[in-house]
C-alpha cells in the first residue's frame, strides 16, 4: 500500500511518496514514508520506504540510533554512496530477521527502500535496496527508481524523463506519476510528500506536502487531465471519420479547460 518514486537528473534529485499505509473499509491510516538525514553543506540523504510498516520504522529507528550514538558506521560516517547503500541494506536485513522470529507465516516483514543522496563533492545518486539487502542504482538509460504500486505511474517517467530534464519539470513528472497511481489504486493515497535536492546543495532544497486541497497539486492534476483529453481528441481520425461522419467534439469540463500548469519554483517551502 505504497508508491514511492525517485528521479535523478543532471540538476539534482526528486523524491516523492504517498502517505497511506492502510486502506481498510473503516481504517485508513497515514504515515510519512519520506525521511531526510542531512548535515547541511557536508552530506544529505533521503530515504523512501515501502513494505511492512514495522520493519521500515525499525530500520529508521536503527539509523537514527547509530547517528545519535556516534557509531563507527552510520549515515554520518560513510564516505561513499555505495557504502551508505551497503549499510542500510545490512540494517534492513537485520531488522527483517528480528521481526520474522515473531511473525506468522502469513505476515510478510519485507520492505524495500530507496536511498537518495550526495556526499561532499561526489556525484548524487539513487539506490533501490531490496529486502535481500542488495541494491541497484539509477542509470542514464533509466534515470528513476520506483517501489510499491509502480505500474500506474511509470508511463510518464518512461516517456518524459531523461538526465537532461530540468529539475522542476522532473518534479512535476513525479507528481503526475503519483496522481495517476492514486487515481487507479485505492491503496495509494494523499497527501504526497515531495523533496528536491539540487546538485551541490548538500541539503534538502525544497520540501512540500501536497493534499487534495493544495492549489499546486489540484492545478497540476487538472491541467494534466486537460492535456490528456485534448491529446486524445487530436489523434489521427479513423477512415470513417475522414469520410465525413465525424461526431461532434465534446466540450471540456470547465474545471479542466481552464487549468494551467504552475511553476513549481513558485510553490511555498515547508
Amino acid at each position: 500500500m505504497t508508491y514511492c518514486v525517485a528521479i535523478q537528473v543532471d540538476a539534482g534529485l526528486v523524491l516523492a511518496a504517498d502517505t497511506r499505509t492502510s486502506a481498510a473499509f473503516d481504517d485508513v491510516q497515514r504515515h510519512t514514508k519520506l525521511h531526510a538525514f542531512e548535515i547541511p553543506g557536508e552530506r544529505v540523504f533521503v530515504l523512501l520506504s515501502a513494505g511492512n510498516l514495522g520493519t521500515t520504522q525499525g530500520v529508521l529507528a536503527r539509523l537514527v540510533r547509530d547517528i545519535d550514538d556516534g557509531a563507527s558506521n552510520s549515515l554520518h560516517t560513510v564516505r561513499h554512496l555505495f557504502e551508505a547503500a551497503d549499510y542500510v541494506g545490512k540494517v534492513l536485513l537485520e531488522t527483517q530477521a528480528q521481526a520474522s522470529g515473531s511473525a506468522t507465516d502469513r505476515v510478510s516483514v519485507e520492505a524495500t527502500l530507496i536511498l537518495a543522496g550526495q556526499i561532499g563533492n561526489g556525484a548524487s545518486g539513487l539506490h533501490l535496496i531490496y529486502p535481500q539487502g542488495n541494491w541497484i542504482v539509477a542509470s542514464p538509460e533509466t534515470p528513476f527508481l520506483q517501489s510499491g504500486e509502480l505500474k500506474y505511474g511509470k508511463p510518464i517517467l518512461d516517456r518524459i524523463v531523461t538526465p537532461a530534464t530540468a529539475l522542476d519539470d522532473a518534479a512535476r513528472c513525479a507528481l503526475v506519476s503519483m496522481d495517476a497511481t492514486i487515481r487507479s489504486n485505492v491503496s495509494v493515497g494523499l497527501p504526497i510528500d515531495l523533496a528536491l535536492i539540487r546538485a551541490g546543495d548538500l541539503r534538502v532544497s525544497h520540501r512540500l506536502r501536497l493534499d487534495a486541497d493544495t492549489p499546486l497539486y489540484a492545478q497540476i492534476s487538472a491541467a494534466w487531465a486537460s492535456k490528456l483529453d485534448a491529446a486524445v481528441r487530436s489523434l489521427p481520425a479513423f477512415e470513417w471519420e475522414r469520410a465525413g461522419t465525424v461526431p461532434a467534439q465534446r466540450a471540456l469540463p470547465e474545471r479542466v479547460a481552464t487549468a494551467n500548469l504552475p511553476n513549481l519554483q513558485s510553490a511555498p517551502q515547508q
